[in-house]
């Protein structure tokens, strides 16, 4: 229901700016504002795909978690598509959305709101995630066997163990 409520107050509130910024801009600027932004929209998309397959790519070669890089790709891309669309409303969320300060802001509350498996930590380096642990620390699983030292193996050591 929620989702509904936005479809139809978004127009409404779109089109109460056109017209009242519109009147105070003009046709001319109002119009060149569009299309600028569209513009803009468009050039953010296609600069962001590139840079966040380069930066999946690199996530998975460091074998770090790619789930921080997809999600700030995802709001750019987000930011983007705002932008296409044409309002003034839209127009500033979008560009809210380019600042990498209020992606992060966003980030974290959408991991709040919905319980993500990874908490976001911000330090002045950037972004990391860290295990929702209450230590913090690794978890292995695994199964193990315990072999009585004083028993020698029958075959032959392969290297692997410390035989």
């Amino acid at each position: 229901m929620p989702l509904m409520a936005l479809l139809v107050i978004l127009p409404l509130i779109e089109i109460g700016l056109f017209t009242t910024l519109g009147a105070w801009l003009g046709l001319w600027s109002t119009l060149a504002i569009v299309l600028a932004s569209a513009v803009l929209g468009v050039s953010v998309i296609r600069k962001n795909s590139a840079a966040s397959l380069l930066s999946l790519r690199s996530a998975m070669q460091d074998r770090r978690d790619p789930g921080l890089d997809m999600a700030d790709s995802a709001l750019t891309f987000l930011a983007g598509v705002l932008l296409i669309i044409p309002g003034f409303l839209t127009d500033a969320m979008g560009l809210l959305l380019l600042v990498p300060a209020v992606r992060r802001v966003v980030m974290s509350q959408v991991g709040k709101r919905f319980g993500a498996g990874s908490v976001v930590f911000f330090s002045q380096s950037g972004m990391s995630a860290r295990p929702s642990e209450p230590d913090g620390g690794d978890t292995i699983d695994g199964d193990f066997i315990e072999i009585d030292p004083s028993k020698r193996p029958t075959h032959r050591p392969s290297g692997w163990t410390r035989h």
